[in-house]
């Protein structure tokens, strides 16, 4: 499918202006066509040309993709560098930017997005490291009714934002969507107690979802770009496959409410 590529600049209650660039599926002779869309997290760097080339991945398979430049509230739309300088920046804003301020950003990028005419009305959230977390939390709107986060980092210890007072394991019950948690078994900012605490509580919430650990697969595998020896393509396109299909069951069907029964599943070999 092909792609248009653009951004829109969306102010903020914190005197700031968030570019959000813009992955738009089109369809020569059907202009009247509509699509879902996904929210798409970047990691630490802001959108970097992994985080860009992902999300074009996810456009031309139908999807509108938006990723916000998180850093407005320190920084341009401009991506930080993979260097010491950009990793200590990120790591740096990360813990400084408001909590709210997050929240703030997916509300406004989601009511763009559902307000497009090209737009069914269904969204998705996606995202790396960083990003997984935010795809995490955007998953607490209503709105948004899947998520697939790689890697998640800081929801096991809850680290993110200014003031340390993140919430994220203690509101997974305003999860009204699904959740694809995707982990490496070698990633230690995820390390096994963290993955077995977010999993834990998941559970025990009732929340709909799916949890996949990669045996042997390190934090940001699917970053093809300065991955420091990281990168596995092979299993990244395994996660993309369960990406899709999640999102082209929860965002491009109409499923139609819950009948709120459970399954009963029959023990038969």
């Amino acid at each position: 499918m092909l792609i248009h590529e653009t951004f829109t600049d969306i102010k903020t209650s914190y005197g700031t202006t968030m570019r959000v660039f813009l992955y738009t599926p089109f369809i020569p002779g059907f202009l009247n066509a509509k699509f879902p869309a996904v929210v798409a997290y970047s990691e630490i760097y802001q959108v970097t040309g992994p985080v860009s080339r992902l999300s074009k991945q996810i456009a031309g398979q139908g999807f509108i993709v938006a990723c916000p430049s998180i850093y407005h509230n320190f920084e341009g739309p401009e991506a930080l560098a993979y260097d010491v300088e950009g990793t200590d920046k990120g790591n740096l804003y990360k813990i400084e930017k408001p909590l709210e301020s997050y929240d703030e950003d997916n509300r406004l990028v989601v009511d763009y997005l559902v307000n497009l005419p090209i737009c069914n009305g269904r969204v998705g959230a996606t995202g790396m490291c960083l990003g997984g977390h935010l795809a995490f939390r955007a998953s607490f709107d209503s709105r948004v009714k899947a998520a697939v986060c790689f890697f998640a980092t800081d929801v096991h210890s809850a680290t993110l934002g200014k003031g340390k007072n993140d919430d994220s394991l203690k509101r997974v019950k305003d999860i009204d969507g699904e959740l694809l948690m995707i982990f490496g078994t070698l990633d230690p900012h995820v390390p096994i107690a963290g993955r077995d605490l977010i999993r834990k509580t998941l559970n025990d919430a009732g929340v709909f979802f799916s949890f996949w650990e990669v045996a042997g697969a390190q934090h940001a595998f699917v970053r093809d770009e300065n991955s420091k020896e990281r990168y596995d393509p092979a299993v990244t396109k395994l996660g993309l496959e369960m990406l899709f299909e999640l999102f082209n069951r929860r965002l491009k069907l109409d499923l139609g409410d819950n009948d709120g029964m459970n399954t009963e599943v029959d023990d038969v070999c």
